[in-house]
């Protein structure tokens, strides 16, 4: 249910946020008016509704950075409400949309549309925008008027710039206002017709590769271009140890550059594709083992900055497809939590779902008296598999059919607006 209560009432919730001093407290919050009134042991008071939940545990909003939805042009994989819905209904209070409609998102009005559109649900809409005129990676966007709408931040949705010349304008461009450039370190003339990592599993099931330097090479052209320009920039994801290592030195340089991982690639491998499952299929896609490794390893030291579930719905006539015929891409969301949880310590994995924030210029208000409510809502106990009745998204395509969980996402709370997973 999507509602709105003037007085809401926590019980016995265990807040997990390492940056607050009642981190691992069990304790009773009261908000009125979307806003924190008391933070007690236990409180008594009349209250329009009343959360008690078992082993209810509360954190700061989650937060994913790179979300495609449908709308508008491809409404029959997941329009923005239902998109809007399912983020929240998965606990996250704030989403980062990817420019990668039909027309792009490339204009004032594209980002004012879909802002209003959005203003009235429970979690928060910010958009990337594209970098060039309808993300054709020719002409610059006017950025400064995109900016001016909302926008959080620019790229061209999967696929690095052909162009250098316009990513080093761009990142010299957008200093005046402060502004953040995204580099997609995906070189589509590399990938060509390849289908999966390049290596020993792509040659025994007789598929074409996606070399490692179809990552790397882009990446390294846009940090040299990062240390020149003195700008801003933020890699969406990276696949593979050479990259982590690349944004590790980078960050040693003093650039200012921050990068996200894929949650698919920090639980799998190359190795899930040995039945042609075409949800598995993604760009960037699956790679070894010791990739994985170097992956959640720079998670966990911070060179990597933030995880993102990759959400890209796509329609089952051209998923539902042979695998190399089938269109890269998973939905993600719902299972973001539950399966990361199997992999991580709670409080890790909660940080992983809220330090991005600060990146993008999003608020994150603390857990004190008279902070906005921005907190989701869960359980970590209880261990699963994902089924497919647990998809809220329009589309069905989802790798994690199947894959162990532990928890329950209970719903989550922004100001006055609240969504709650409950019959």
């Amino acid at each position: 249910m999507d509602s709105y209560y003037m007085k809401i009432l926590l019980k016995n919730a265990t807040v997990i946020n390492e940056k607050s001093p009642f981190h691992n407290q069990t304790l009773d919050v009261v908000l009125e008016d979307g806003v924190v009134s008391q933070i007690e042991t236990e409180i008594q008071t009349e209250a329009d509704q009343i959360i008690e939940l078992k082993e209810l545990h509360l954190s700061s909003g989650w937060f994913d950075p790179c979300v495609s939805f449908g709308e508008p042009g491809f409404e029959e994989r997941e329009t923005l409400e239902n998109g809007l819905l399912t983020a929240a209904k998965s606990g996250f209070t704030h989403l980062l949309l990817n420019p990668n409609t039909d027309p792009v998102i490339s204009s004032h009005a594209d980002v004012s549309h879909l802002l209003q559109s959005a203003a009235m649900q429970t979690t928060a809409l910010h958009i990337s925008a594209a970098l060039s005129e309808n993300g054709a990676g020719e002409q610059m966007a006017s950025l400064y008027d995109l900016h001016k709408a909302g926008a959080r931040s620019f790229g061209d949705f999967n696929t690095a710039q052909k162009n250098p010349s316009l990513l080093r304008i761009a990142l010299d461009y957008v200093q005046s206002f402060n502004g953040l450039i995204q580099a997609y370190p995906l070189d589509l003339d590399l990938i060509h017709t390849g289908q999966m990592h390049e290596g020993t599993v792509s040659t025994n099931l007789g598929l074409k590769g996606i070399p490692e330097v179809a990552e790397t090479a882009p990446l390294a052209r846009d940090l040299q271009l990062l240390e020149y320009t003195h700008g801003k920039l933020h890699i969406p994801y990276v696949s593979c140890a050479t990259s982590v290592q690349l944004i590790r030195e980078a960050k040693k340089k003093g650039l200012n550059v921050s990068c996200g991982v894929g949650i698919p690639h920090l639980l799998y491998t190359e190795e899930q594709l040995m039945d042609f499952n075409p949800n598995f299929k993604l760009h960037p896609p699956l790679r070894t083992a010791e990739d994985q490794k170097a992956l959640r390893e720079g998670l966990l030291d911070g060179t990597l900055d933030m995880v993102s579930s990759l959400h890209q719905p796509i329609n089952p006539e051209i998923k539902n497809l042979d695998f190399v015929e089938s269109e890269a891409g998973s939905v993600g969301l719902e299972a973001a939590f539950l399966v990361l949880q199997n992999h991580f310590p709670l409080a890790k994995v909660i940080s992983f779902l809220t330090r991005g924030k600060k990146r993008f210029g999003i608020e994150e208000p603390p857990f004190n008296v008279g902070a906005p409510a921005d907190f989701t809502l869960f359980t970590p106990h209880g261990n699963a598999e994902f089924e497919e009745s647990q998809l809220y998204s329009s589309s069905k395509n989802c790798m994690f059919i199947g894959t162990p969980t532990r928890g329950t996402v209970y719903g989550c709370i922004r100001g006055e607006k609240i969504q709650m997973n409950l019959s």
